[in-house]
């Protein structure tokens, strides 16, 4: 397994909507394995294959955040919401692509997705809590929207500057 460089706002790649995958297979498994990974080490609890390059819909996700308990991984293919809720909820929410940025965004409390699993098996899960923030954010992701979409535009500039300015800081070494 190995850590994969996570692409950073602004990359016209995060703004592009993914095409479902189409054959689980050995290539998909590893990338799943490496995308955890990856997530873990950042450390995050969610990453969604365009993040990472691949224009696929494809995300993984773990929000068990209490120290000790197990871990949940979970591997999403072709994941799609079938349902909301009525009743909302705000967190505070981050990204791997726009490192160390955070801010209230509103969705959803509650989210029911389908997706495969790396067995091609469909499962079918209501979210709620972290979770549905989760799975709607990643899910967004796939979709080529950021959470950044959802401030207003003054922050949402301010943010892209930041990270314009990383990059070049980044790209000076």
């Amino acid at each position: 397994m190995s850590i994969l460089p996570i692409l950073i706002h602004p990359d016209p790649r995060l703004k592009k909507v993914c095409a479902p995958v189409g054959e689980i297979d050995k290539d998909l498994r590893a990338l799943a394995d490496n995308m955890l990974e990856t997530m873990y080490d950042a450390p995050g609890i969610g990453l969604a294959a365009p993040q990472v390059g691949v224009m696929k819909r494809l995300f993984v996700m773990d929000c068990v955040k209490e120290e000790n308990a197990a871990p949940q991984p979970m591997v999403l293919i072709n994941p799609e919401v079938t349902w909301v809720s009525d009743d909302m909820n705000t967190y505070e929410e981050g990204c791997l692509s726009i490192p160390d940025q955070y801010a209230e965004v509103e969705r959803p409390a509650q989210a029911r997705v389908r997706w495969l699993d790396l067995d091609g098996r469909q499962h079918e899960e209501q979210f709620d809590k972290l979770w549905a923030t989760c799975s709607q954010h990643e899910i967004d992701h796939l979709n080529g929207k950021l959470f950044i979409d959802y401030l207003k535009p003054l922050k949402r500039q301010m943010i892209t500057r930041k990270m314009v300015k990383l990059k070049r800081e980044m790209a000076r070494g």
